[in-house]
């Protein structure tokens, strides 16, 4: 089992696209082994890698209440989205202490390399739904209070920085 550190926001490889990859490899694959180590010690619903420093577009998601139900991504890209919006409470392991409520669709159907570097399509809804769109925004530089209004971003960001 090996947990990897998170990196702390604000920095710059947060605010980075991370590189596709050409194939899933054993060493991609004993990346997101440490992933869905580090997601399951936080505890969270997800991890990208661009999270613990490494600048690939791998994602790993398990919000089944049993656990042990983990998706392995690959180059994760959201081919459909509903209209239909579902709120849910959000955090990042890279900004402890704060977290905001934010609007996404509640569906979607998402294509990637999964862990035998096959192309899947596949459909997520609710909490799993939310938490690809998360790892995908991570994958793409953004991070959830991207989201907010400029002032709801920086009362947030002011409150995650204030000495503790």
């Amino acid at each position: 089992m090996t947990i990897r550190r998170c990196i702390p926001w604000p920095d710059k490889r947060l605010q980075t696209m991370a590189t596709p990859l050409e194939a899933v490899t054993d060493e991609v694959r004993g990346v997101w082994t440490d992933m869905i180590d580090t997601m399951e010690a936080m505890p969270g619903y997800g991890l990208a890698a661009v999270q613990i420093g490494v600048m690939l577009r791998l994602a790993v998601v398990d919000c089944s209440a049993e656990r042990g139900q983990a998706v392995r991504m690959a180059n994760p890209v959201i081919l459909h989205a509903s209209a239909q919006p579902r709120d849910h409470e959000e955090a990042s392991p890279n900004l402890p202490g704060v977290s905001a409520k934010i609007a996404r669709p509640r569906a979607g159907t998402v294509r990637f390399l999964n862990a035998d570097g096959v192309v899947e399509d596949r459909d997520f809804v609710n909490l799993w739904a939310t938490s690809v769109q998360h790892q995908i925004d991570h994958l793409n530089g953004k991070m959830y209070f991207d989201r907010l209004s400029k002032m709801r971003r920086n009362m947030l960001l002011k409150k995650a920085l204030k000495p503790r």
